[in-house]
């Protein structure tokens, strides 16, 4: 199949969606000099509302919905958005189709007193708007305050150089992104924040059967990260949580061998399971919904329905 001369870009419009739409649209024009590229930017529901919890409209789906409709509807040809922002299961008629080379899967912390999470003073206040990052932070300093904050990655920072908060907890790579390496107090390690699932990748979707872009853009998926995330994508569609639960899972491949670790956490009590597993790199989600089952035997399924009835109190 022959690529295609011309691609209509979909994304969000914060300032980092349109960055990571950048980030895509060179690597294609380095792969592709002659390619036609456009941007599109499309608000979705997840901007048009920055208060509500995600859990309270409609999880993962609220920043790819609109961007979805619209490559259904023929307006653009393909969509950029973070991958963990993506249901791991897509509706019928699209597929991801590319995950280009993943930046540090790793959450960091921007303190506004340059002081580390575990240099920071009891009760300091620690902005998050996500229930895994509230509950490892928890378990790891139980005398710090998480506080619910939404917003894009502009926001979140500012509020602790406004003095709001004493630090925030964010994606490393989208400080990375940003530019804002500087910001950074502290690479959280994954001993203690394992990441949410795909953290630090992209996704790129498109139409089923749209041979010309498919072809194009698979000359930018980076296969260790497809195989990761993969690997990762698969765990989360077994366990079935959503976004509502604390779930976290980071897959690595060292040499010819694929490693993944996976955690699931309770809204509502204190119970944590957690375990890893290695396989081949070359079946990533047979090892990912291994994973997940081991979980499952371990306890999983009821810290997830904890998280349901968290949501409906």
């Amino acid at each position: 199949m022959a690529a295609a001369k011309r691609l209509v870009v979909g994304s969000r419009g914060s300032r980092l969606a349109v960055i990571q739409a950048e980030e895509l649209m060179g690597q294609l024009r380095n792969a592709v000099p002659q390619l036609e590229l456009s941007l599109v930017k499309i608000r979705t529901q997840g901007d048009r509302d920055r208060k509500s919890p995600l859990s309270q409209i409609g999880g993962r789906g609220v920043f790819v919905k609109e961007l979805e409709d619209a490559l259904l509807r023929g307006k653009i040809d393909v969509a950029v958005h973070s991958l963990k922002d993506m249901p791991s299961q897509l509706d019928p008629g699209l597929q991801l189709a590319a995950v280009p080379v993943r930046h540090d899967p790793r959450d960091a912390l921007v303190s506004g007193s340059g002081k580390t999470l575990s240099q920071l003073p009891s009760g300091a206040r620690i902005g998050t708007g996500s229930q895994r990052r509230a509950l490892e932070l928890q378990a790891f300093r139980p005398d710090l305050k998480a506080c619910p904050l939404r917003g894009n990655i502009d926001t979140r920072v500012s509020k602790v150089c406004l003095g709001e908060l004493d630090g925030v907890i964010v994606a490393a790579a989208a400080l990375e992104r940003m530019g804002w390496r500087d910001k950074v107090t502290e690479y959280l390690p994954i001993e203690v924040f394992l990441p949410a699932a795909c953290q630090g990748a992209l996704g790129v979707e498109m139409r089923a059967g749209d041979g010309a872009a498919a072809a194009t853009v698979a000359l930018v998926n980076d296969e260790v990260s497809w195989q990761t995330t993969a690997a990762e994508r698969a765990f989360l569609r077994t366990l079935g949580g959503g976004c509502r639960s604390a779930i976290a899972a980071m897959a690595r491949v060292e040499g010819d061998t694929l490693h993944i670790e996976g955690m699931v956490a309770g809204l509502l009590s204190s119970k944590t399971v957690r375990a890893k597993l290695a396989g081949s790199p070359q079946t990533p989600e047979e090892l990912g919904k291994k994973l997940a089952q081991k979980l499952l035997d371990m306890g999983a399924g009821k810290l997830i329905e904890e998280a349901l009835l968290s949501t409906n109190q």
